[in-house]
């Protein structure tokens, strides 16, 4: 076993427990996180049927983005449109034989690569350009962006540059899942890719990439329109009226 393929299996291994723990813990910390407040953005549902309804809205098509600052809203939906269905195209090397759908997805993801990129390079030039938003960027925001186009630009290069043996890729991400390591070819664009993806599976429960899942958790969205029908009490408060 080259020291490249143990090398990278270890990497992942470290990265996929970083990204399960770390998410699992931030999403216990966010749900004990107490919400003393009835603070729905308004209108609000007034029915939790509703608000099912106004999550997913937000989910898939942003609507808040949308109301807010509609170019914005082109990158930032182009991206993580484009992101779902290169994620959906890389199921491939995860399942033997490949599900049906994801074969039909596979001309669609091939092509929402550079989709991908050019959102990710109107939301970078936002956050370089409109002033009241360089003025708030951190460096961190920057690296992050640059991450995310590094792993775009390197899966594009593999793909219509230099090309890998996807047969051997496949097999070496089985026998991580299986625990039975197999061969990694050690393509130079390969190794940069498959770092950088590491890279971000590992930083992203400490980052703010975690609006992902933070949505579900965020006051402004998840409460029900009530406060005149339904008294809101948090567990703390109600344990102090006892």
């Amino acid at each position: 076993m080259s020291f490249v393929t143990i090398f990278y299996a270890c990497i992942f291994y470290a990265a996929s427990a970083m990204l399960i723990g770390g998410l699992a813990y931030k999403i216990y910390l966010y749900s004990r996180t107490p919400a003393p407040l009835k603070i729905p953005t308004t209108p609000a549902p007034t029915t939790t049927t509703g608000v099912v309804y106004r999550l997913g809205r937000e989910v898939v098509f942003f609507e808040s983005l949308f109301k807010s600052n509609k170019w914005i809203w082109i990158f930032g939906w182009l991206f993580h449109f484009s992101l779902l269905l290169v994620l959906m195209r890389h199921l491939r090397y995860f399942t033997e034989p490949v599900w049906g759908w994801v074969v039909l997805v596979q001309p669609f993801g091939k092509y929402a690569g550079f989709a991908m990129v050019a959102g990710l390079a109107g939301l970078w030039a936002r956050r370089l350009f409109v002033e009241r938003i360089k003025y708030i960027s951190t460096v961190s925001d920057h690296l992050i962006l640059l991450l995310l186009i590094g792993i775009g630009l390197s899966g594009l290069t593999i793909k219509f540059v230099a090309h890998t043996d996807i047969v051997d890729v496949k097999a070496f991400i089985l026998g991580l899942m299986y625990f039975d390591w197999q061969p990694l070819p050690a393509d130079p664009v390969l190794l940069v890719h498959l770092f950088l993806v590491a890279a971000l599976m590992a930083i992203f429960p400490i980052s703010k990439l975690l609006h992902a899942p933070g949505l579900f958790f965020s006051p402004s969205r998840n409460q029900v329109d009530n406060p005149r029908e339904v008294r809101h009490l948090a567990p703390w408060a109600a344990e102090l009226e006892k």
